[in-house]
């Protein structure tokens, strides 16, 4: 006679034996995010900000860049916030057109969007940004524009150079989101 010790060993056992094999749920990768720090960005730009210590300001090597264009990027996680700074002193036909082209490349997103959240935001200098917070499997997650109207226009948007899905970047996706609060907080122009 068989145990109920004995018969629940041979039904494991036997069940695993004849090939019947369910496969696991697709899992998450886990991501160890480091405590949030900061530094002050170089001199040598017509702005300043403070950055987290785990990325890298690179300048920006596109053929359309210009003198003050640069990435912060975060290589451990595959992240890059692509900034833009045009002096538009003089130039109010610029400051038009740069209004517009920070309206068209956030809603060029709109085609995979599930939504975008504007919002304005105040920083603690006075500056007031536009925010823009794009859901769904969107290349830009977050993106945002500030201006003085008179000499600066300063834009930036969040990217990722990986293929997985954002609901899974979603922690990395906040995380970087704090950090670009951060820079956004103590931006001045010089």
């Amino acid at each position: 006679m068989l145990s109920v010790l004995g018969l629940l060993a041979t039904a494991c056992t036997s069940s695993g034996s004849e090939g019947d094999y369910t496969p696991k749920p697709k899992g998450y990768n886990r991501i160890d995010l480091p405590p949030h720090a900061y530094q002050p960005l170089a001199p040598g730009h017509p702005y300043t900000f403070q950055y987290s210590r785990y990325a890298k300001v690179l300048r920006d090597s596109s053929y359309l860049a210009q003198p003050h264009w640069i990435n912060v990027y975060y290589p451990k996680l595959q992240a890059n916030v692509q900034i833009t700074y045009a002096n538009i002193a003089g130039k109010p036909q610029l400051y038009t057109k740069l209004l517009e082209d920070a309206r068209k490349l956030t809603s060029k997103h709109e085609i995979k969007a599930t939504a975008i959240d504007e919002n304005i935001l105040k920083t603690p200098n006075g500056m007031r940004i536009a925010v823009f917070e794009l859901q769904g499997e969107v290349p830009s997650q977050f993106q945002f524009y500030t201006t003085d109207s008179t000499k600066h226009f300063f834009r930036g948007a969040l990217y990722f150079r990986t293929a997985t899905a954002n609901d899974s970047l979603a922690p990395v996706i906040d995380y970087v989101k704090k950090d670009i609060v951060q820079l956004l907080n103590t931006l001045k122009y010089q």
